[in-house]
């Protein structure tokens, strides 16, 4: 079992940036690839970028030099900084874990956060 929870939203202008943070509980942590995605109500769920056990990194296309994710095995965490945001970016920001599969389908994430909201004015 993996719980996680999500902190680091909340509002900024755009052009501005956000650092969000998952913590994870559970001893296996290092052993799971982890993800952010993204949700606007009425859409569904978006990918933005995972990070695997051995640090390798992916991202959505349109997050790509503006987004970075990492993760610090020791303190069971995962972030995401947010750089040049838009207001297309507001949404709900979700951390979640996976074993196995697709690292861009929200389906073959097996633990979620609760998400944290991010909103971005222009």
């Amino acid at each position: 079992q993996v719980q996680l929870v999500e902190s680091g939203g909340g509002l900024v202008q755009a052009g501005g940036s956000l650092r969000l943070s998952c913590a994870a509980s559970g001893r296996t942590f290092s052993s799971y690839a982890m993800g952010w995605f993204r949700q606007v109500p009425g859409k569904e769920r978006e990918f933005v970028a995972a990070i695997t056990w051995r640090f390798n990194t992916y991202y959505a296309d349109s997050m790509k030099g503006r987004f970075t994710i990492s993760r610090d095995n020791a303190k069971n965490s995962v972030y995401l900084q947010m750089n040049s945001l838009k207001p297309e970016d507001t949404a709900v920001y979700y951390c979640a874990a996976r074993s196995s599969g697709s690292y861009y389908a929200p389906n073959t994430y097996d633990y979620w956060g609760q998400g944290t909201q991010v909103t971005v004015s222009s």
